[in-house]
């Protein structure tokens, strides 16, 4: 496909990196008590893919493959949403460490849940 999916791929990317980033850096303050430790595996895994897979979408070989793709991230978004929320929650954390991540993290399961829609409606 190698079609850009939105006029403003890279400011979406950086915000994927971006968002990475802060995941990484949020893992590595969780306490490492048991209960520290599965979530910031738990965090690691489902935080640091919607960028990888984004960047894979735009190289897809299809519309069907972009929309796969594109719904893989949408789905690791929404499990990355989960742990953030249970982060919060449990207040392993200070609570503004994580409302801004938690924040930038629903802030992109809605753009990519559009870019979804407007991709399956072409």
């Amino acid at each position: 496909m190698n079609e850009k999916p939105f006029g403003r791929k890279d400011e979406l990317s950086e915000r994927l990196l971006g968002f990475t980033v802060r995941i990484i850096k949020l893992v590595n303050a969780l306490p490492k008590t048991l209960v520290g430790r599965h979530l910031a595996t738990q965090l690691l895994s489902s935080g640091t893919s919607p960028g990888a897979n984004y960047e894979e979408a735009c190289g897809a070989e299809s519309r069907a493959d972009f929309i796969h793709k594109l719904g893989v991230v949408l789905k690791e978004l929404k499990e990355s949403r989960f742990w953030l929320r249970v982060v919060q929650q449990t207040e392993l954390l200070p609570p503004p460490r994580v409302e801004s991540l938690l924040k930038e993290c629903e802030e992109l399961c809605k753009i990519i849940a559009q870019s979804v829609i407007t991709a399956k409606k072409k």
